[in-house]
């Protein structure tokens, strides 16, 4: 059974202890603290659950049918908002009958090993599934296996000509060098094939190197490319948890990060453990003897790896928190530096960032401090096996068991063993990276998008009666912001949404086109529930124009023209004209060539306003919505384009909202929502003859025109 529990921390003496409140689907709410049952009933008979915060710690209260009061829990403030919340849960099942028990918010900590979880992931990086998560990314790798292994032979050919080198060394030492025998003729060969050997080496490392670069590219961009399609398929309600830092990061950074574990680091890991192979087997049938005296530090080396590499990672996952830190701050400062300048907040925001990346550096700092008492260690472990080496081989050359040339080919080859040890130092640093990256990457990639397109979708016509039947919608399903909407829309008709800020207004638009699905209840057009459309049909068939009008970066013509790829300057032209548009737009230096900044900063409101009216204008919608649509507009201008916005709107289906409730005098009806309910419907006239809410609107904004 479904349940909801919300973990106290005080008696109801106000004592330290644990308690846990419980919300089953049943409707059954249980309260125990120390082992005892503190309370124990039922949402059916409950009239209302409450919050009373005090001084250092509150309680929460339900008061009950029969007028009772009962107290469930006592908690310290540190509990009040998820003590708010299980109240609102416990409040939506006693007015509605329904237990909507939400999904389960992720964890701060992980459950596993109790370490914090890192901002924005639901898992922790210490227990995640690893090969499980490699195995998704070799998915994308799939179609480019094949010329990733083609040269990745071309770079072990490459290294093993490389590797032949100390080879030709041994024989040129102890056929020619040392017995001084032989003539120039065969030195010279000797040396020619050296020669050779390490050219078509380099020739071959240079192909391989252009080739993988190619495929590697290729592989970063399919990545990039489908995680932000799949962005653009989440719905409404998923992206709003995340920041659009955040975003970009996991669509820009995150992806290139895995792209250059799994193509460099992984191309690097597979050439080095097949040098250390292939080196290793080389020198055991040379001299074993002299080949354990090569590997004996490498267990030693291993040893210390293990037992540093928990700590290693823990390291730079606290490095990469502060990196992401600073990148967010940076962002956000940026994306808002006109309210910072307006408010005259720089030095605020100046110390904010610089607190974060004194925090980034002293982790770097830390970080590297450490890497650089590891490193020595590790190389001086190394350097142990090459003094045995020269050690023992230089006695045993004394005693006519090896020969020089012998030894120089061991101590020529240490390289070639010791390297994937101080590789694999670094590992930790790189595999800390490329884990948090892919979890972050495939969590966009796993996530189920909220609004789906149905099986049996059809593209039905976008024109008809908009019907709203019995509605109900919440950000959170237990916290509804609309209850029970029904209202019918007929084909051509305008009707006005009114009502007091947070009463659900827009909330009714972003259901209408849908960027939200119901939690109860249809939303119909031409009865079709918009459910069984294709979301890109209904998009394509509406067009809104918001009340925070938002702009491209580009020219004007591209923004108007947005709405219509491929759109001609005449039907641009004409769209302008119609939102009263085009005599600002040729009066600017470059006419619809002028370039405006990211958001439109370098127009006033009013005139990104009307570019958005001109958008939804040559789209040629059948139902079109304004929210808000001359809010930005001075008093002359809205008066201007109203008459643009009647002639547009005749004949069409058309939903506004307006704060300025003059501009709906022209609306077939008015719907007042109050309270996420529908409070009163009619004309403007039907309206003011009620006296009611939309009256005492008018009123007030008559009052507040007087004044100013």
């Amino acid at each position: 059974m479904k349940t909801h529990r919300f973990s106290y921390d005080l008696d109801l003496n106000m004592n330290a202890a644990e308690g846990t409140a419980v919300f089953s689907e049943d409707g059954r709410i249980v309260s125990e603290c120390s082992g005892e049952t503190a309370a124990e009933l039922y949402a059916g008979d409950i009239e209302e659950a409450g919050v009373i915060a005090g001084v250092g710690c509150g309680l929460v209260f339900v008061r009950l049918k029969d007028g009772d009061e009962r107290i469930i829990c006592r908690f310290s403030m540190s509990k009040l908002k998820p003590a708010g919340e299980f109240c609102k849960i416990v409040n939506y099942c006693a007015q509605t009958g329904i237990a909507d028990i939400p999904d389960e918010e992720d964890p701060i900590v992980c459950e596993k090993c109790g370490r914090p979880l890192i901002e924005g992931l639901g898992v922790c990086l210490f227990c995640y599934n690893k090969i499980g998560l490699l195995k998704k990314a070799f998915v994308y790798l799939r179609p480019y296996s094949k010329g990733l292994l083609t040269t990745q032979i071309m770079l072990v050919v490459s290294s093993a000509l490389f590797l032949s080198v100390p080879i030709f060394n041994r024989y040129l030492i102890d056929d020619f060098l040392r017995p001084m025998r032989g003539g120039f003729s065969d030195m010279l060969f000797i040396g020619i094939g050296m020669l050779v050997a390490r050219a078509v080496g380099e020739v071959i490392f240079i192909l391989s190197s252009r080739r993988f670069n190619k495929f590697s590219i290729g592989f970063a961009n399919d990545l990039r490319t489908v995680t932000y399609d799949k962005m653009q398929k989440l719905s409404m309600s998923s992206l709003s948890k995340r920041t659009p830092g955040d975003l970009i990061r996991r669509i820009m950074e995150d992806t290139a990060t895995i792209k250059n574990f799994f193509t460099d680091v992984g191309r690097w890991a597979v050439e080095q453990s097949i040098m250390f192979i292939i080196v290793v087997v080389i020198l055991l049938l040379t001299n074993p003897w002299m080949t354990l005296l090569v590997i004996a530090p490498v267990p030693i080396v291993m040893l210390a790896l293990s037992q540093f590499w928990q700590l290693i990672i823990i390291r730079f996952e606290r490095q990469w928190r502060w990196h992401s830190r600073c990148n967010s701050i940076l962002y956000d400062i940026i994306k808002g530096i006109r309210t910072v300048k307006s408010f005259g907040n720089e030095d605020l925001e100046i110390e904010k960032f610089s607190n974060a990346t004194r925090q980034l550096a002293r982790v770097s700092s830390d970080n590297e401090a450490l890497w650089a008492r590891l490193f020595p260690a590790i190389t001086f472990f190394t350097g142990i096996g090459e003094f045995l080496v020269l050690y023992f081989g230089g006695r045993m050359i004394l005693g006519g068991e090896v020969s020089m040339g012998v030894l120089v080919q061991f101590t020529m080859y240490i390289v070639f063993i010791y390297a994937p040890l101080r590789w694999l130092v670094s590992f930790p640093r790189w595999l800390a990276d490329a884990m948090t990256g892919m979890v972050k990457v495939f969590e966009i990639l796993d996530e189920e998008p909220d609004i789906t397109e149905s099986e049996n979708a059809t593209t039905a016509p976008v024109s008809g009666r908009i019907s709203f039947d019995g509605v109900s919608f919440g950000y959170k399903s237990y916290e509804p912001v609309l209850k029970g909407i029904t209202l019918d829309i007929s084909p051509g008709e305008m009707i006005g949404i009114v009502g007091k800020s947070g009463a659900g207004k827009s909330t009714l638009i972003n259901l209408a086109i849908r960027l939200y699905d119901p939690n109860a209840g249809t939303v119909s057009i031409g009865g079709t529930d918009i459910r069984d459309m294709p979301p890109a049909h209904l998009h394509e068939r509406i067009g809104v124009v918001f009340q925070d009008s938002f702009l491209f970066a580009g020219t004007i013509f591209d923004n108007i023209a947005y709405a219509k790829p491929g759109a001609a300057p005449e039907e641009v032209i004409a769209a302008c004209k119609a939102a009263n548009a085009h005599d600002f737009i040729m009066a600017t230096a470059d006419g619809y060539h002028t370039m405006i900044g990211e958001s439109g900063h370098s127009l006033s409101g009013g005139e990104r306003q009307r570019l958005s009216i001109a958008r939804a204008i040559i789209k040629n919608p059948d139902i079109l919505i304004l929210d808000e649509a001359t809010s930005s507009l001075d008093v002359e201008t809205e008066s201007a384009i109203q008459e643009s916005l009647d002639r547009l709107t005749k004949g069409r289906t058309t939903i506004a909202i307006a704060h300025r409730l003059s501009t709906l005098r022209s609306a077939n009806r008015l719907f007042v929502l109050d309270k996420g309910k529908v409070a009163e419907s009619g004309t403007h006239v039907e309206l003011l003859k009620k006296r009611g809410i939309y009256y005492s609107l008018i009123m007030a904004q008559r009052q507040t025109s007087s004044k100013s």
